[in-house]
């Protein structure tokens, strides 16, 4: 077994052992990126010094920056209140909800992450659900929506989602850049697959009365009556996030303020809105599972980059018997499938080291939207792949929600199978259609 082989399919192994064994995750995966280095040391392919030189340490601090922006932001409660506002602009109503909170979750997701955003707005509409009685297909398509939104959400700005916030850290794509060239074709989806689900009727089976709106809506006024907008760090938090997103798009580089430190000095300010609580903040709001989780997963990625083989996989994809374009177009479809199943962060990581070297044929913007594009394809299509479906599935499981008719509604993998196999449709053919427009 040759190297390269070799610790590829230990980076593969490790990825489908983590999705198996979702428990011990983050032992696996370190496990994964110690045998990596082990092995890269002893077969002189790199020192561990060498590897981990090569890991994207800014990256990771923008992640930990942004989410302790997010954790204060958040703790203003200007989304709960949000999302209350929004099931009364729907005034209950089930279509209405329905496009409101797939709207509204596009939004919330493209500045904080996808986990946060859907811990701000799931709640609510749970809640509307209990108080209302909805059916299981209404469910359904409503919760997976919000999820493909979440996706899309994420995907539209540099600082939704992983995979963008790497093109950022790692210099890919500038702020403005990624901005102009991904929001448009994610909101194209949105409106696509807002058309596509209202055209099933999924409300059709709802019962809905005047009466029983103006009950939900008076008994959700009361359940929220006593949360407040904390405005004294609202302000501060509305402040960094305009100083940061000025500070991507206007600083120039030759200052050498990259946006990790943009992102730092940001949420440095919303944490000294209120110290002792952006103190406590820092103490329990930094994911240091995920952090540990892509540290491991760069590592491992790094020692795969020092053997070659994604120069070769790329040298071989320019190979294969087809124009340039259906080249490209065949890396976003095994993209799309690859993140499908081992996740947005994996297959981000290792895929755009090919991306890097397609990008000297193509227009670089044209490769690194189409992968961030079928990245989130890719993350939409199982509710395993998404960021935020296990977290979906266990809120929807805990509000122990039960139909018209007095059956469980229930919301896992083979209930959003459906509406994930939609949102990969339209996602990828969103994608390859605006890469092949960008680069004719």
């Amino acid at each position: 077994m040759n190297a390269p082989f070799g610790f590829a399919l230990v980076l593969v192994l490790t990825l489908v052992a983590q999705a198996a064994l979702p428990a011990y995750r983050l032992m696996i995966v370190l496990g994964g990126a110690a045998l990596s280095c082990a092995g890269a040391a002893w077969w002189g392919v790199a020192s561990v010094e060498a590897v981990f030189a090569g890991v994207p340490w800014n990256v990771l601090l923008i992640l930990v920056a942004l989410g302790l922006f997010t954790h204060r932001l958040a703790d203003t409660q200007v989304f709960g209140l949000a999302s209350v506002a929004l099931v009364r602009v729907a005034r209950a109503r089930p279509a209405a909800l329905l496009a409101l909170s797939a709207v509204g979750t596009y939004a919330v997701s493209s500045v904080v992450n996808n986990l946060t955003a859907l811990l701000v707005i799931l709640p609510v509409l749970l809640t509307v659900f209990a108080l209302s009685g909805v059916s299981q297909r209404f469910m359904v398509w409503t919760l997976g929506l919000m999820l493909v939104a979440c996706n899309l959400g994420g995907a539209a700005t540099p600082i939704g989602d992983f995979p963008a916030v790497l093109l950022l850290g790692r210099g890919s794509m500038g702020f403005g850049l990624y901005l102009r060239e991904a929001m448009p074709p994610t909101l194209v989806a949105m409106a696509l697959m807002l058309v596509l689900v209202l055209l099933q009727r999924p409300a059709r089976d709802v019962p809905a009365t005047p009466l029983g709106r103006r009950l939900t809506l008076a008994t959700l006024a009361r359940l929220y009556r006593g949360v407040r907008i904390d405005w004294v760090l609202l302000g501060p938090c509305l402040g960094a996030l305009v100083g940061m997103v000025a500070g991507w798009l206007l600083l120039p580089s030759a200052w050498g303020i990259g946006p990790e430190l943009v992102a730092w000095i940001g949420a440095g300010i919303a944490l000294l809105a209120h110290p002792a609580q952006g103190e406590a903040a820092i103490k329990r709001g930094v994911d240091v599972e995920a952090v540990l989780f892509l540290l491991a997963l760069f590592v491992m990625v790094g020692v795969v980059r020092e053997t070659g083989l994604f120069q070769g996989l790329a040298v071989w994809l320019q190979s294969v018997p087809l124009p340039p374009e259906g080249q490209l177009v065949l890396f976003l479809v095994v993209a799309a499938f690859a993140t499908g199943l081992f996740s947005a962060g994996p297959s981000m990581a290792a895929l755009l080291e090919v991306a890097d070297v397609l990008a000297r044929q193509f227009p670089s913007d044209a490769v690194y939207v189409g992968l961030a594009l079928s990245v989130c394809a890719g993350s939409s299509l199982f509710l395993t792949a998404a960021t935020a479906g296990p977290l979906m599935q266990s809120l929807t499981e805990r509000a122990a929600l039960r139909g018209v008719d007095g059956e469980p509604l229930l919301f896992g993998f083979r209930e959003y199978l459906g509406v994930g196999l939609l949102g990969f449709v339209v996602i990828l053919g969103v994608g390859i259609v605006r890469t092949l427009w960008a680069i004719a």
